[in-house]
């Protein structure tokens, strides 16, 4: 039986997680939760002659971890889904063109895990294919000089910046019972309530966390203390702090809240507000997060991936930055 859209968001009854794979940089290796990815890398190059051949190895790694410990072979996979945050997703592209195997690429920005998992759970769900490949990657360095200025030009960051998150991770799901499953999604709506400051991307993106929150609950007749945790993808600190009193307005209770770039990395490390980028959400869920699901802490979760889908073109003109989050719940099995 077929599973369709109830308003934004679907239940899900036929999707699983298999395996994950992951790899990092040193200051996501340095910080909390270090112990819990595949691999971590000593500097940005990797061993590479520059940062998206870096970036293109880290993805690379990821997807043969997630292989390895699902047991299986690159051509055991119906569909590759992933992305980055590179001009014509460099990363993605570019490592696509050696597994040879079907390709969709997709950006979402820092929301990017958000969209990729959303999609392949519907795609498993009504049985379109058994098994995708979900995966996503960013480097501190590509990202900065993409949207900011390069790292090279010592450019003095704002208190209200976050850092990109430099890794990559690598989900397998499929039809095959196992710990932990997709048990909903709901896709998010551009929300742009005229922030234009790309150095303030948590104030920018709140709202639209807030609106996929609220919609989650609104289509699937949720409160939001069914789960264990909310957590959202990488508003950091002023973003977390918006969050919170948004919720508070409109008297949802929940049990636990927190944010992806909140966790990823100590106070005292010198990321500014926290961290940000699509590997940023992916590896402190798929890291962190599963493994206390594992272990019995957390029985529900909520995932809210945000994503700020600005244009460096844009900005330049004094553009606002229409931002946008997609939402999945993981669930242990019983």
């Amino acid at each position: 039986m077929s599973s369709v859209l109830s308003g934004s968001s679907m239940g899900l009854n036929n999707v699983y997680i298999r395996s994950i794979g992951s790899t990092c940089g040193i200051d996501e290796f340095n910080g909390p939760l270090g112990d819990y990815f595949d691999r971590h890398y000593p500097d940005f190059h990797c061993g590479y002659p520059s940062y998206e051949q870096a970036e293109i190895a880290m993805l690379e790694e990821a997807i043969n971890f997630a292989l390895k410990k699902g047991k299986l072979k690159k051509e055991d996979i119906n569909l590759y889904m992933g992305g980055d945050l590179n001009n014509q997703l460099t990363a993605t592209n570019y490592m696509a063109k050696k597994i040879k195997r079907p390709l969709m690429a997709m950006y979402g920005a820092c929301a990017t895990m958000g969209l990729i998992i959303d999609n392949a759970a519907m795609l498993i769900e009504n049985h379109c294919i058994h098994n995708a490949n979900c995966f996503v990657c960013s480097h501190n360095a590509t990202a900065e000089r993409q949207f900011r200025y390069p790292l090279e030009y010592g450019v003095q960051r704002k208190e209200t910046m976050t850092t990109t998150a430099t890794g990559a991770v690598s989900v397998i799901l499929d039809n095959n019972p196992s710990n932990v499953k997709v048990e909903s999604i709901t896709i998010g709506r551009v929300v742009d309530l005229n922030q234009s400051d790309p150095n303030d991307m948590g104030r920018a993106m709140a709202p639209a966390a807030f609106d996929t929150l609220v919609t989650h609950l609104k289509d699937l007749k949720r409160s939001a203390s069914y789960y264990d945790l909310i957590v959202t993808g990488d508003l950091s600190a002023y973003g977390k702090k918006i969050m919170k009193e948004l919720m508070k307005q409109s008297n949802i209770e929940y049990r636990c809240y927190d944010d992806c770039g909140c966790l990823l990395y100590d106070s005292n490390q010198d990321v500014n507000q926290g961290g940000s980028g699509p590997s940023c959400s992916a590896l402190v869920t798929f890291g962190y997060l599963f493994a206390k699901m594992l272990e019995g802490k957390y029985k529900r979760i909520l995932v809210i991936t945000t994503g700020a889908l600005l244009s460096p073109v844009m900005t330049n003109q004094k553009q606002s930055i229409p931002c946008i989050g997609h939402a999945f719940s993981l669930e242990v099995v019983q």
